[in-house]
């Protein structure tokens, strides 16, 4: 089924998207939850209060390798990402050296390195969430339309069903791709995301093949 929409104006504009950059701190601890991006943003706001309220920020919840209760070992590779324009960093980079619980989970925020966005024709977030859309037919649907809206053009496809904690709540979303991207759209779906819940690590995309 096909959906044409009309495009919408983006929240921000091109220039802006281009200032775009991810921030990535290094973490140092045991484990963490499989799903702990609501945990990590409360753990966020706590020690940065302006955190939730920032609009155009997107986190990257941590990697680690599964285990089978439910969490995943921290390496030394593990770091938590989070996307913001330039002009933000003043407002995150006091989170290094700080001390994160996120449970019974405690993690150690080392100093941070800044990176630029790089275009890439194949993206992929390893959980999409549309609210009202918990079929993967309807989302797929509710995805491209969305995709229309903000003016990317790209082959969507839904890969796999997931869901994430919100306190009480379950909410459903899925591991979604993007392909056929053009430089310029692969851009604008890293800085804009897809769905909600971006401060939770929801609708993120990365590159193929990287750990999201």
């Amino acid at each position: 089924m096909s959906i044409i929409t009309k495009s919408l104006p983006l929240p921000i504009s091109e220039e802006e998207i281009r200032l775009f950059i991810e921030v990535r701190f290094p973490i140092a601890g045991k484990s963490l939850p499989s799903d702990h991006g609501y945990g990590l943003c409360s753990a966020i706001s706590h020690q940065i209060p302006g955190f939730h309220q920032e609009p155009l920020i997107s986190l990257i919840t941590a990697s680690g390798f599964p285990d089978c209760k439910g969490l995943i070992n921290l390496t030394p590779q593990s770091c938590l990402r989070v996307r913001l324009p330039v002009t933000k960093i003043p407002l995150i980079y006091p989170l290094a050296g700080k001390q994160l619980t996120i449970g019974h989970h405690k993690i150690q925020v080392r100093i941070p390195e800044i990176y630029p966005l790089k275009p890439a024709s194949s993206l992929q977030a390893r959980l999409v969430v549309i609210k009202g859309y918990m079929k993967p037919e309807e989302f797929e649907i509710a995805a491209k339309r969305k995709l229309e809206e903000i003016g990317i053009s790209g082959e969507l496809t839904v890969l796999s069903r997931k869901t994430i904690k919100i306190k009480r709540f379950t909410v459903v979303g899925f591991t979604t791709k993007v392909t056929s991207l053009n430089p310029e759209d692969a851009l604008k779906l890293q800085v804009l995301g897809l769905g909600g819940k971006r401060r939770m690590g929801c609708g993120v995309f990365v590159s193929t093949g990287e750990e999201p």
